[in-house]
């Protein structure tokens, strides 16, 4: 059995549908303001989502754990000016003590130091094989102790004396020593000779006897020598000409990348390192990035935007409101004989408030339905029409639908408040 709330429900829907079918096109264009809102607010979130989206993924390939320090020039002092034809060997930026110092202040730190990487030939007697020189640091490979066949890997002392002195693959020292013990023993790579100090094992699965494949006697092998010794011999100097003078500049790092154990230790670690590298730097030729800071202040970013955004869109959601008060105010004037016949016949004041807020709350929700698909559809055209990437959040639709309610509720009140105000007998008599 239909409960009698339920079917006087029902039929106020009805009445409310049948007044808005009754004006199809002053009921479509008073929609078109909650339409050109609704879908305002969606489409403009989701460019202003994309774009911050896109943004927050450039900062996180940077690790949001990972703190960047770079290498940058001082600024000059001025005094070496007007001496015409010179030559200044400068010095700045990172050092590799740097690294080392920092390495043992945080052991839980990983610090990541670009590699230098070189194809060369290596060369002991009879024999030679094409290798790939890798200038490194004592922590490029982990766990070292449990990754050396035979002797060390590099250690602290050799980065800091620039030794020269190298790490073998097995592979590459089965086949450059095949009839003698490698460590101890000498090697050129290039026209520079270097000591055997380690040979790593050989990779799991990997067999280094002689049934090696002819492609694997192609691999070019890699071969570990310290990092300050690769920059020794290929070069860290950097030669600069402009208006008739030469600056030297020499770099030992470029760039650190620090990793801390959790993203919680960060922000204490940046405070720490920078004290810690402004003890042995007397100018500032340092700066460090943050992609925390970064993805923090891109979050920040995202949030006003998108308030700002909204705030724009709403205005059209405004005007729509509006446009519904409007009209319910006109209905309300051409409705006002049937509102004194409904009053005479027993309705109440708070029957017609809720009639006529239908009515208003009905525009608002199709209106609100149509803005939907309007808004779902723009950022897909945008995309398509401009490369650019949005992203539509289910959020944005909620939001934008459930302002569409609150206007047609906040501006169809008063139409209805005022229409339930009338007399019944100056209604009926209401030409």
């Amino acid at each position: 059995m239909v409960s009698p709330l339920f079917y006087n429900f029902r039929r106020i829907v009805r009445l409310g549908m049948e007044s808005i079918v009754e004006h199809k096109l002053r009921s479509f264009l008073t929609m078109l303001g909650i339409i050109f809102g609704v879908g305002s607010v969606i489409g403009m979130l989701a460019i202003g989502e994309g774009a911050s989206h896109e943004a927050r993924e450039q900062i996180r390939s940077l690790g949001s754990k990972n703190i960047i320090i770079r290498s940058v020039k001082p600024p000059e002092d001025g005094g070496g000016k007007g001496r015409g034809m010179r030559s200044l060997l400068t010095s700045y930026g990172l050092k590799y003590d740097d690294a080392l110092r920092l390495r043992e202040l945080f052991p839980r730190v990983q610090i990541h130091i670009p590699a230098r990487e070189i194809q060369g030939r290596a060369r002991q007697g009879e024999h030679s094989l094409p290798v790939r020189i890798i200038g490194t640091v004592p922590w490029a490979i982990p766990h070292p102790r449990e990754n050396m066949h035979q002797g060390r890997f590099l250690d602290a002392q050799d980065v800091r004396a620039m030794e020269n002195v190298v790490v073998l693959s097995h592979e590459a020292a089965r086949r450059l020593f095949p009839l003698t013990p490698p460590l101890g023993k000498n090697l050129y790579l290039g026209e520079q000779a270097y000591q055997v100090i380690g040979i790593l094992k050989a990779p799991e699965g990997g067999k280094g006897g002689a049934g090696t494949s002819q492609g694997q006697a192609r691999e070019i092998h890699p071969v570990y020598i310290p990092i300050t010794a690769a920059r020794r011999r290929f070069g860290e100097v950097i030669m600069n000409r402009e208006s008739g003078s030469m600056t030297l500049e020499k770099v030992e790092l470029h760039q650190l990348t620090l990793t801390a154990p959790t993203e919680e230790e960060v922000i204490p670690l940046v405070a720490a390192v920078r004290r810690t590298l402004q003890q042995t730097h007397r100018k500032t030729d340092f700066e460090i990035t943050v992609p925390l800071e970064l993805l923090r202040q891109a979050e920040q970013t995202k949030r006003i935007f998108n308030v700002v955004l909204g705030s724009i869109a709403a205005i059209s959601l405004l005007v729509g409101g509006i446009g519904i008060m409007n009209i319910m105010l006109a209905n309300v004037t051409e409705r006002t004989r049937e509102i004194g016949i409904r009053r005479a016949l027993g309705a109440t004041r708070g029957h017609i408030v809720v009639q006529f807020l239908t009515e208003a709350l009905l525009l608002s929700l199709c209106g609100g339905v149509l803005g939907i698909g309007l808004g779902v559809a723009v950022p897909k055209v945008v995309t398509r029409l401009a490369g650019l990437t949005t992203l539509i959040q289910p959020d944005s639709i909620l939001l934008a639908f459930s302002i569409s309610l609150m206007t047609g509720v906040i501006f169809g009140i008063y139409p209805a408040i005022r229409a339930s105000r009338l007399s019944p007998m100056e209604a009926l008599r209401h030409e």
